[in-house]
């Protein structure tokens, strides 16, 4: 049986890539691509397809990150029948990211390391209706569940505060970079990330980075 994909990526470069890769396996057929959520949210009511290979970081749309709000637009389709299926493939490992494009009903999560061969048979897989994880992520995964929906949600709701570029300056504060060193991962200036820096302190309710680090740890966001 013919396994029909829709693959999001607001990169037309890596977009094509996965194309290459997976026309190796024939029962794969990419019905639709899409690089923004508005024309990802278009292209699943249009194509009905089996699976979607979902961006977690997509740009459009109104909340973040992007994936889960294609999700949340699409939920009619994770209960039709057939069901759309979809599978996080995404640069990130951050378990925020994780956490909400699960909780909104993607039934997997990879990264973009995985090799054309294993990414086939993780869409087959999802296809089928089991849920496939990163090797690395799977342990966190049941972890980040095990501890009860309230838990999950609770942090969800905390990082929505805070805006993507507030998220990233956030893990890298906690993870004990000095400003200089995130300012220069990150291409922006000292100032901007003091800027940041304050911002996320405000929305979280903490005085200090050591304060972020210790909350950032209990929900494992290292």
């Amino acid at each position: 049986m013919t396994v029909r994909i829709v693959l999001v990526d607001d990169h037309g470069m890596f977009r094509s890539g996965v194309r290459a890769e997976l026309a190796a396996d024939p029962t794969i057929e990419v019905v639709g691509q899409a690089g923004d959520v508005d024309s990802a949210v278009a292209a699943v009511a249009e194509h009905r397809p089996d699976v979607v290979l979902l961006d977690v970081h997509l740009p459009g749309g109104l909340t973040r990150p992007g994936g889960r709000e294609v999700l949340q637009r699409c939920a009619e389709c994770l209960t039709a029948q057939p069901p759309v299926r979809f599978l996080a493939l995404s640069v990130s490992d951050a378990s925020e990211d994780v956490i909400a494009v699960i909780r909104a009903g993607a039934r997997g999560y990879v990264t973009k390391t995985i090799s054309g061969p294993d990414l086939a048979r993780a869409i087959h897989r999802v296809h089928q209706g089991d849920a496939v994880f990163s090797p690395r992520l799977a342990g966190f995964v049941l972890d980040a569940f095990g501890a009860g929906t309230g838990e999950v949600a609770a942090v969800d709701d905390e990082l929505d505060r805070l805006s993507s570029r507030e998220r990233e300056v956030m893990r890298l504060i906690a993870r004990g970079y000095a400003y200089k060193e995130v300012a220069k991962e990150l291409f922006i200036s000292v100032k901007t990330v003091e800027t940041h820096v304050s911002a996320v302190l405000r929305k979280l309710q903490l005085s200090n980075r050591y304060e972020l680090t210790r909350w950032a740890a209990d929900r494992r966001l290292l």
